[in-house]
């Protein structure tokens, strides 16, 4: 036998089918080390995670085992013999769009090489008569999302349809694992590896943090931990980042960074394609008007977010896809690895939020593994100069953020569930041993797997008496059937996790009218100031104050899908509105700004103008230490300021405001309001917090004491609509309420008021519901960020340092600017000028 010579090695020939090896060679390529040490596990039988840099190939890396397989087959004569009632490989991608660009990438080497392989998509624009022919006649390789694998898991035809399968490939795994979405995922892979027992698995991640939990999520967990194996990619040319260095003076506050718009203009000019990344949706709007505004050359400027239609989306992908558009803005949309690799710039305005997704954000750009991505960051505010040079920080150093793997949440259990009860009967037992086989589920316990079965059978001790809740039904044998055909078709128009959030009308009544529940109550005739995220309102209890449409008004509660509102003249704003960044700071940039606070030898790599605001801070206040929490109170105006500076994220700061509120309420403080940012808490009373810590009637070790967590926290909930509407969200997830129907899809109102009344009920008559206990564990995980502001407490216990001052700080300018903008209307340069003359001057 002729051996193995390091050529042959290079270009293959040991391991690929003569067709690649010719297809490398006409390309001027070599089989890179990653893709035959992917491809030797795969021969071996070993699923694998494949983590590596833009450009390095993962998409052929991971693709190679199948096609590779696929060709054998097709030569040895073993694939005519093959029943054609299932598909060889399976390829889930989060996103549609890179599901279709996959195809339009993969069809090419598929054709050069004229390989015997049939590749389609399937998602949810994919025509339901060609989702059904796909399983009449399916192909080789299927590429679709998350929802579209329950579907097929949850047909009659499962079994058949995926017993030949061979592989699964995972794309942007960790955007996948860490949502409902992402354990739902795990859930069907848990079922995929029963249906089809010599199934591999690969994932191909760029960016993590923790390559061990996505090892866990590929392969089945036991008794002991199992691990798939790792290929991981060394090298690639360093991104090149840079800090926009404008000439214009950066803003105290804010987050359109319009003063660097001008600037951002001129980077379009230079560069040949540029993708703008920003944070919300509402930010991309305003940044891509505003770039039209100042156009003068009209140059092809293009936006992408989740709200516009999909075939405008699909549009600007289509234009991209020929190098037809100098820039697109976009928000996290096109975070993921659609390759383009004619996008010479990435431009993130705002500060990332996060590590990991600055990494990503900036692998848009080249998607040559030997060319650096070239990315220029645009801060929005003088605090976000400190995050971006965070986040410098982090890619030299190569650290990775991404949130670990959290415990399975019970309604998306509920839902899988329902589903294998749709496919075909089970029983418990074995069912229950295959979701512990998924990794987010390793650790349920039968006791909680027997309550959620229990739920989908019916709906609970307190709601069994309903029919409408008995979606599943015992037989003879022991095992589960679906109740009905009715209950399958349901399922499958509501199947996934991923609920949009709503926003409600805002109706203006009188103060003090006696709120009602029937939809014929006189209070309906006040006059609808506009439309707000429901996400705000959720943290307001009756009476909280809040500023909009110019006008401070008074929540006086939500009814029939409405938030009803009253004049509140002359009052300030208790809760203003805060429109900040959609993502949280990390854990990690948060750390990283705590320190650089404190070190002043990092403020060498600042802008001067931030350079000296710092030094200005440490002049008339102080500077905490990484692990201090500085909080300053000073009087303004007749009232009475406290400012802290957590750096530990709007949401976390947001529920410490409501908690603080409270506390300062009980102590005789008369507290009016606060805002949150990523960075800092302001609240605002009518007495002297001060003279109240002087005089011992106010204490700040027991106003930021751990245990505000317990009582204060639950009374909190108990009064504001945040469970009631995460509740809601649970229980479309669950299944317990259908939003869609044959024809007809249910209107927020009419959710709202089925899922409210259902609220009440299990509220009033089973407390310890599963249903009630998914949603405070969602509650506490997201909206609230309950263990980061725990660890927060727990961090600056001994460690507050108090300054009281006789104005406003530099530091606590920004958040003062922010409660200003909510107090009056529009933009009042004179409020500016005033705050900022009284921070620096005095």
């Amino acid at each position: 036998m002729k051996p193995i010579s390091a050529a042959d090695k290079s270009s293959g020939q040991d391991v690929l089918p003569a067709v690649f090896v010719q297809w490398f060679a006409d390309k001027g390529w070599q089989l890179r080390q990653h893709q035959r040490e992917l491809l030797e596990r795969s021969l071996a039988g070993q699923s694998t995670l494949l983590i590596a840099p833009t450009g390095a190939g993962k998409t052929l890396a991971g693709f190679l085992p199948a096609l590779t397989d696929l060709t054998l087959r097709a030569q040895s004569g073993a694939r005519n013999q093959l029943r054609r009632s299932g598909i060889h490989t399976l390829y889930i991608s989060p996103l549609k769009a890179l599901a279709v660009d996959i195809e339009r990438n993969l069809a090419k080497p598929v054709a050069e090489m004229a390989l015997p392989v049939t590749i389609e998509t399937r998602t949810g624009d994919t025509p339901a008569h060609k989702r059904q022919r796909q399983k009449l006649a399916p192909p080789d390789i299927l590429l679709t999302t998350p929802e579209q694998l329950a579907l097929l898991l949850a047909g009659k035809d499962a079994a058949d349809f995926f017993a030949d399968l061979r592989f699964v490939i995972f794309d942007e795994l960790h955007a996948l694992v860490t949502s409902k979405r992402g354990q739902l995922l795990a859930l069907g892979l848990a079922r995929l590896r029963n249906l089809a027992p010599q199934m591999q698995t690969i994932g191909l991640s760029a960016t993590v943090a923790e390559p061990d939990d996505l090892r866990r999520w590929l392969v089945a967990q036991g008794d002991t931990p199992a691990l798939a194996g790792l290929v991981t990619v060394q090298g690639g040319a360093k991104p090149e980042i840079s800090i926009l260095q404008s000439g214009e003076r950066i803003p105290w506050a804010g987050h359109s960074a319009g003063y660097a718009l001008g600037d951002v203009y001129e980077l379009i000019r230079q560069f040949r394609t540029t993708l703008i990344f920003v944070n919300t949706r509402s930010q991309a709007e305003r940044i891509f008007q505003e770039l039209w505004r100042i156009n003068e050359l009209t140059l092809p400027i293009g936006l992408h977010h989740g709200s516009l239609d999909a075939t405008q989306r699909r549009r600007v992908e289509e234009a991209m896809s020929r190098n037809a558009l100098r820039a697109v803005v976009a928000t996290s949309t096109l975070d993921l690895g659609i390759d383009w690799g004619d996008v010479d710039l990435v431009i993130h305005i705002g500060a990332p939020k996060g590590a990991s997704r600055l990494a990503q954000r900036i692998g848009r750009s080249n998607h040559r593994m030997d060319e650096p991505s070239r990315a220029v960051l645009v801060p929005a505010n003088r605090f976000e100069v400190l995050e971006c040079n965070a986040a410098l920080v982090a890619n030299v150093e190569g650290v990775q953020d991404t949130p670990p793997l959290a415990d399975g949440a019970l309604d998306v259990l509920a839902q899988h569930i329902l589903g294998m009860a749709c496919a075909e009967p089970f029983h418990a037992d074995v069912l229950y041993a295959e979701i512990c086989s998924a990794a987010p589920y390793q650790h349920l316990s039968h006791y909680q797997f027997d309550r959620v079965l229990d739920f989908v059978a019916t709906g609970g001790y307190a709601l069994r008496v309903y029919e409408r809740f008995a979606k599943i039904r015992p037989m003879p044998d022991g095992r589960w059937r679906v109740s009905n055909g009715k209950v399958a078709q349901q399922y499958r128009l509501n199947i996934g996790t991923i609920v949009e959030a709503p926003e409600l009308n805002i109706r203006m009544i009188r103060k003090g009218r006696k709120l009602a529940g029937s939809a014929a109550s006189p209070m309906r005739g006040g006059r609808i100031l506009g439309r707000i995220e429901e996400y705000f309102l959720e943290t307001l209890t009756q009476g909280d104050t809040f500023f909009f449409a110019g006008q401070t008004v008074r929540f006086e509660g939500i009814r029939d899908n409405e938030c009803l509102v009253s004049q509140a003249s002359g009052e300030d704003a208790k809760v203003p509105v805060y429109a900040g960044g959609k993502f949280p700071l990390s854990t990690y940039l948060a750390s990283e700004v705590r320190a650089m606070l404190a070190d002043d030898k990092s403020w060498q790599q600042l802008p001067d103008q931030v350079r000296d605001w710092l030094q200005l801070q440490r002049d008339r206040s102080l500077l905490p230490a990484q692990n201090e929490l500085l909080v300053e109170t000073f009087p303004r105006q007749n009232r009475f300021y406290m400012v802290c500076y957590p750096f530990e994220g709007r949401l976390a700061h947001q529920t410490l405001g409501m908690l603080l509120t409270r506390r300062l309420d009980r102590a005789g403080a008369r507290p009016l309001g606060f805002v949150a940012t990523d960075y800092s808490l302001g609240l605002w009373a009518a007495r002297d917090l001060n003279a109240m810590m002087e005089g011992g009637e106010l204490s700040l070790d027991t106003l930021f004491d751990q245990d505000m967590l317990g009582d204060d926290l639950e009374a909190w909930l108990d009064e504001s609509y945040l469970l009631k509407r995460t509740f809601r969200n649970c229980a479309l997830i669950s299944g317990m309420i259908e939003r869609r129907h044959p024809g007809k899809e249910k209107t927020g109102r009419q959710l709202t008021i089925s899922t409210d009344l259902i609220y009440d009920v299990l509220r009033s008559h089973e407390p310890d519901h599963i249903l009630l206990q998914a949603t405070r564990a969602e509650a506490a995980a997201g909206l609230l960020d309950i263990a980061r502001l725990g660890t927060m407490l727990q961090r600056v216990r001994d460690h507050i340092v108090h300054r009281n001052l006789p104005h406003i700080s530099p530091l606590a300018l920004p958040v003062m600017l922010e409660i200003g903008k909510e107090r009056v209307a529009g933009t009042d340069d004179d409020l500016l000028e005033d705050m900022t003359r009284e921070a620096l001057e005095n």
